[in-house]
């Protein structure tokens, strides 16, 4: 077994450890709602679903003579709007369901699929050209995700108060951090500038999306547990 495919197996290993710990969570939610924690076990479970095709071989094929792993790109298509329907969430909590803008939702994981399937027609492409101009389509529609974070969303959870407020930027430093890495990534790899190896850019994109999805899901709700007590207490 070479070193790519153990790192997989690892990752694989990691998701399902964090679907199982989620899902322990959800039976004492402490006042959570459900569907967060059906979002927190969904998204290392479908994580865990791809690499395990890439652990068994499958999910990548060879364009301009450099492996392009699409199995990637299915689990980001399906994980990263889930992570952002989180921490959205997370920044309405006090905002009544009824009341919650769908407009604001929809534009945020619009604009995170557009990234992600540019990304995709990035790293199928031949042409050096065609390769930069898909990437900086992404890059633009990675402006956009960050946008509505950083503006729109924010404001919603700081008009929740100072402590829903401070959570959430916490919470949505970490996550852009991480989110920065992944096109950094890509650009330093085998797809973009060639400045690193196959087996280094595999176990980055280990250890980043570990991160992203299980660390960020574990920080998001243990605020939320702690969160709603006080909330109900102060109801």
């Amino acid at each position: 077994m070479d070193a790519q495919t153990t790192l997989h197996w690892l990752y694989v290993a990691l998701m399902v450890g964090g679907a199982l710990l989620f899902w322990s969570w959800s039976r004492d939610p402490k006042g959570v709602p459900q569907y967060e924690y059906s979002i927190a076990v969904m998204i290392p479970i479908w994580s865990a679903l791809a690499y395990l095709a890439m652990a068994m071989g499958q999910g990548k094929t060879e364009v301009a003579g450099q492996v392009t792993h699409y199995a990637r790109y299915a689990d980001w298509v399906v994980t990263t709007p889930l992570l952002l329907l989180s921490l959205a969430f997370t920044a309405m909590y006090y905002v009544p369901k009824e009341k919650r803008s769908t407009s604001l939702l929809a534009s945020l994981v619009g604009a995170d699929v557009v990234m992600i399937g540019c990304g995709l027609l990035a790293d199928l492409s031949e042409n050096p050209t065609a390769r930069l101009t898909w990437f900086l389509c992404g890059v633009g529609a990675f402006f956009a995700v960050l946008y509505v974070l950083w503006g729109p969303l924010r404001q919603i959870a700081a008009e929740g108060g100072a402590e829903l407020g401070g959570g959430y930027n916490r919470l949505l430093l970490f996550l852009s951090v991480l989110w920065v890495c992944y096109p950094t990534i890509w650009a330093l790899g085998p797809s973009g500038l060639g400045m690193l190896n196959q087996t280094l850019e595999t176990a980055l994109f280990v250890a980043v999306p570990f991160l992203s999805k299980v660390g960020f899901s574990i920080l998001d709700l243990q605020f939320l547990r702690g969160l709603a007590p006080r909330r109900a207490m102060a109801a």
